[in-house]
C-alpha cells in the first residue's frame, strides 16, 4: 500500500476520537462495561466468536468497548474521517427491485429491498438510515453514532474502522455498512466470508450525501425516500448559498461595516503541528456555501499541515475552531500577532453539528452563515 494511502487510512481511523470528545463536540460517548467471556456461535453456517453477553445491563453496552478518552489528537482525527478524498462511483438510478452495484471498495453488492437487519459502522450512514425512517432496522452501530438520540438505544459494537468482526456478526446482520477505507477491506472480506453482505461507501464530500442516501434507501426498499432526503438537504444548502449571494450584492442589508461581505476564514483543527482544512474538505465546501472563503482553499489536501507564519501572512478575517482551541488561541501570545485574534474574531463552531457530511449538512451551513455573519437575519 502506498505511504500516502496508509497515512490517510490512519488519520481516518483516528477521527473517531473527536466524535467522542465532549470537550470539542459537546457530546459524550456511551461507555460500555468491561467484556464478559465470549462464546462460539454459528452465523450463516460459519463458526465465529460471539460478542459478550450481559445480564441485567443496558443492552446498548452489550457489544461495545470502553470508549477512548478524549485527547487533543482527536481534534484532527475527527475531521479527517469526514474529509478523506474519495473516488465516488456513479450515482445510481432509483430502483424498486433488487440490483447489483459495485461499492467504493470495488466489491459487488446485491441490494435487496427486504434487508431487515443492518449494522451501520459509520456515523453518517447511521444518521441517514434514521432520517430515511429505517432506524428500527439498525441493530448495531459504532461508539460515535450518537445522533439522532434514538441511535443511542442501538447496541454499541465498538469502532467503525477495523471493526470487531465477531461483535458485528453476533448482531446477525443481513447488511453491514462500512466506511470505504483500505483499512476496512479486510473486515469487509471476513464479513462476506461469514455470509453477511457489506456495502462500503465514501462519505467525505457534500456531493456524497445524495449517493449514500439513495443507495441506503434502495437497500431498505424505498429508493424515493433517499431522493426526497437528498433533495431536502440540497434545498437548504441552496437557500443558504442564495442568502450569501444576496449579502455580496447588497452588503448594507447585513451590516457591512462589521465585517467584509466575503470574510476570509482560517479553520483551526489542531495545534501541534498546526492543521487546517483544505479544498478536499467538505468543511471548506460549507464555508463557501455560507458566504466565506477558506484561506487555504488553494491546498488540495483535506487536512493540510500549515505554519503559524503562513496563517499570519494570509491574515484571515475570522478564525473558526472548537471551544478548547478557542481558549488556547485567545490566551496565546503567538496568536496575538494575528489581527483577527486581537479583534476578538475567534469564533466557536458547533462541531457536533458541522462535523459530519450527513443529513444535517443544510443546518450546518446555516449555522456557519449565522456565525460568520452575526447580523444576518434568520430566514
Amino acid at each position: 500500500m502506498a505511504s500516502g494511502q496508509r497515512i490517510r487510512d490512519v488519520l481516518a481511523a483516528e477521527r473517531c476520537e473527536l466524535l467522542a470528545s465532549g470537550r470539542e463536540f459537546g457530546v459524550l460517548p456511551h461507555r460500555s462495561p468491561a467484556r464478559n467471556n465470549r462464546s462460539i456461535v454459528r452465523h450463516r453456517g460459519a463458526l465465529v466468536r460471539a460478542a459478550p453477553r450481559t445480564v441485567g445491563r443496558d443492552p446498548r453496552a452489550a457489544l461495545g468497548r470502553t470508549a477512548p478518552r478524549a485527547s487533543a489528537r482527536g481534534v484532527l482525527c475527527a475531521v479527517v474521517f469526514g474529509l478523506v478524498a474519495s473516488n465516488a462511483c456513479a450515482n445510481p438510478s432509483p430502483a424498486r427491485s433488487s440490483s447489483t452495484i459495485v461499492d467504493d471498495l470495488g466489491d459487488s453488492v446485491r441490494l435487496e429491498p427486504a434487508r431487515l437487519r443492518i449494522v451501520s459502522l459509520s456515523p453518517v450512514s447511521t444518521e441517514v438510515l434514521f432520517a430515511l425512517g429505517a432506524g428500527a432496522r439498525v441493530v448495531g452501530r459504532t461508539h460515535w453514532d450518537l445522533y439522532p438520540s434514538e441511535a443511542r438505544a442501538v447496541p454499541d459494537l465498538g469502532n467503525g474502522m477495523q471493526p470487531n468482526v465477531e461483535a458485528v456478526l453476533g448482531a446477525h446482520p443481513d447488511l453491514v455498512v462500512l466506511y470505504a477505507s483500505e483499512g476496512n477491506r479486510g473486515a469487509a472480506s471476513r464479513l462476506r466470508a461469514a455470509g453477511a453482505s457489506t456495502l462500503s461507501l465514501h462519505m467525505d464530500r457534500v456531493s456524497d450525501l445524495r449517493r449514500v442516501a439513495v443507495l441506503l434507501a434502495r437497500a431498505v426498499g424505498d429508493s424515493m425516500a433517499g431522493v426526497r432526503l437528498a433533495d431536502s438537504v440540497q434545498r437548504t444548502l441552496d437557500h443558504v448559498r442564495d442568502l450569501a449571494r444576496q449579502r455580496v450584492r447588497d452588503p448594507a442589508r447585513e451590516g457591512a461595516a462589521a465585517s467584509p461581505a466575503t470574510p476570509r476564514v482560517f479553520w483551526f483543527i489542531w495545534e501541534s503541528p498546526l492543521y487546517t482544512i483544505g479544498r478536499g474538505s467538505f468543511l471548506s465546501e460549507l464555508v463557501e456555501i455560507a458566504g466565506a472563503r477558506n484561506i487555504f482553499d488553494d491546498l488540495e489536501a483535506a487536512a493540510p499541515q500549515v505554519t503559524l507564519e503562513e496563517v499570519v501572512r494570509r491574515n484571515p478575517d475570522i478564525i473558526i475552531t472548537g471551544p478548547e482551541n478557542a481558549r488556547r488561541i485567545r490566551q496565546s501570545a503567538a496568536w496575538q500577532t494575528i489581527p483577527a485574534v486581537r479583534r476578538g474574531r475567534v469564533l466557536v463552531v458547533d462541531t457536533a453539528l458541522v462535523g459530519r457530511p450527513g443529513p444535517r449538512l443544510g443546518q450546518a451551513a446555516l449555522h456557519l452563515r449565522l456565525l460568520l455573519h452575526a447580523n444576518a437575519p434568520v430566514p
